[in-house]
């Protein structure tokens, strides 16, 4: 039960349109665990009603069979369903079973949306800054994530630190922003930069960009972590998803303070 059904029943329980008998039988109904096993995957049906948004499926190293009966499974629930690092042959199996598919390659991303019309758009932009054209596939994870999880989204791509006038003369985003996301390879200066500029949330992403001496986003990750900028946040290399994740939940929090950065 996702928690808007729930929020649902126990408002026609305080309204008097459903009995404390009959809601209760209908909660019995409910599977006994909050997930299903499916041998080799335990789906989490009741991620939604606790952190707000449902399970997605991590395609990679996974088979496209077990991909799709996970996504069968899902749909079932009627959940959005969202699939990182999915590629292209997953896309090409799963539309022939799901109509309402869709399919971001730069993102490496699949999405079968289950609720087109009712989804609330949550206030407030999360901003995308990239460093470099190569930072896209992760920006774009980012980017798909975070708009799929319902909200505002907006990008600022190619703006490294090699040509710092092209930030400058794009001010105005970073300061309309409620959350921004910086994603950058090579030495992953640009976080520390954009940190330095603003009063905004920022969210560091180090990407595996860049030449020998960047031992595969090592060395962006240690920029970003050694930031001189006070109270950058940082994932994980190429993490994408978990920057757009941590986004969300921050501004989503911020939406039902009431309270808007300015």
């Amino acid at each position: 039960m996702k928690e808007c059904e729930l929020l649902h029943l126990l408002k026609q329980v305080k309204n008097g349109e459903r009995s404390v008998e009959g809601a209760l039988e209908e909660l019995r109904q409910l599977p006994q665990l909050p997930y299903e096993d499916l041998g080799f995957a335990k789906i989490d049906n009741h991620r939604e009603l606790r952190t707000g948004h449902p399970e997605v499926i991590f395609c990679q190293g996974k088979s496209v069979a077990q991909i799709k009966l996970i996504a069968q499974k899902m749909n079932e629930h009627q959940h959005n369903i969202l699939g990182t690092r999915a590629s292209e042959e997953v896309f090409l199996s799963l539309k022939k079973d799901f109509t309402n598919l869709e399919y971001y390659p730069d993102a490496r991303i699949i999405f079968i949306n289950n609720r087109i019309s009712n989804m609330d758009i949550i206030p407030g932009i999360i901003l995308v800054v990239s460093a470099g054209t190569a930072d896209l596939p992760v920006a774009e994870e980012a980017a798909i994530t975070a708009e799929k999880m319902g909200n505002q989204v907006e990008r600022l791509y190619d703006v490294g630190v090699a040509g710092i006038h092209r930030l400058l003369f794009n001010q105005s985003k970073l300061y309309a922003a409620q959350v921004i996301i910086v994603v950058a390879g090579m030495e992953g200066a640009l976080a520390s930069v954009v940190g330095g500029m603003v009063d905004r949330p920022v969210i560091g992403v180090p990407t595996s960009v860049g030449y020998g001496t960047n031992f595969g986003g090592v060395s962006a990750l240690l920029t970003m972590l050694n930031s001189c900028a006070s109270g950058i946040g940082v994932v994980n290399i190429d993490n994408g998803f978990g920057a757009a994740f941590l986004a969300a939940k921050i501004n989503r929090q911020i939406a039902q303070s009431g309270v808007r950065i300015e």
